[in-house]
């Protein structure tokens, strides 16, 4: 069963108890709500990123009753003009609370191909896409197995992975 962007989605990271760590292993994504975004970046214009602010007060609401937010980006090398996106957002979510480290997709041959939330070690929903990089929603994985194995390929990327700060100042953001 395919869970859909909105409220049912967003229902995770507000009922998690400990943490929630994500997997990116996309070098693009087509969110309508950041493209504006993404197009100013790319045009050296200011934005304020209005978009991103119910993200931030998650991560400060969260952070302020002792839950984590951590991601792993990997990436291709030289950054696509979406991940050099990402990596100047970045700076803003990790002043909120998030933990975002990146390592080089060269380096992450044994990670997996798809994109996962994990909520509490136990909770992986799997991230699902259209050819066009849009998100079409996220499927509950729970076979015990299959949660040990994201288990394992969150400490994996974690282990590899250089936190936002290094990444940027090796690769500019």
């Amino acid at each position: 069963m395919l869970i859909k962007p909105g409220p049912d989605f967003r229902r995770f990271f507000q009922t998690f108890e400990h943490a929630a760590f994500r997997l990116e292993v996309r070098d693009r994504y087509d969110a309508p709500y950041e493209n504006e975004s993404v197009r100013k970046f790319l045009a050296g214009e200011p934005d304020g990123l209005e978009w991103a602010n119910s993200w931030l007060r998650l991560v400060r609401e969260g952070r302020a009753e002792g839950r984590t937010f951590s991601r792993v980006r990997v990436v291709s090398l030289p950054l696509t003009d979406y991940s050099r996106f990402g990596l100047w957002v970045s700076q803003f979510t990790v002043e909120a609370g998030e933990d975002i480290r990146y390592v080089a997709r060269d380096e992450a041959a044994d990670l997996p191909s798809h994109d996962y939330w994990m909520f509490d070690s136990r909770t992986v929903i799997r991230m699902h896409f259209d050819d066009e990089s849009v998100f079409l929603g996220g499927e509950i994985i729970d076979d015990p197995a299959e949660v040990v194995q994201h288990n394992y390929w969150r400490d994996a990327a974690w282990h590899k992975a250089v936190r936002r700060e290094d990444f940027a100042t090796d690769y500019g953001g």
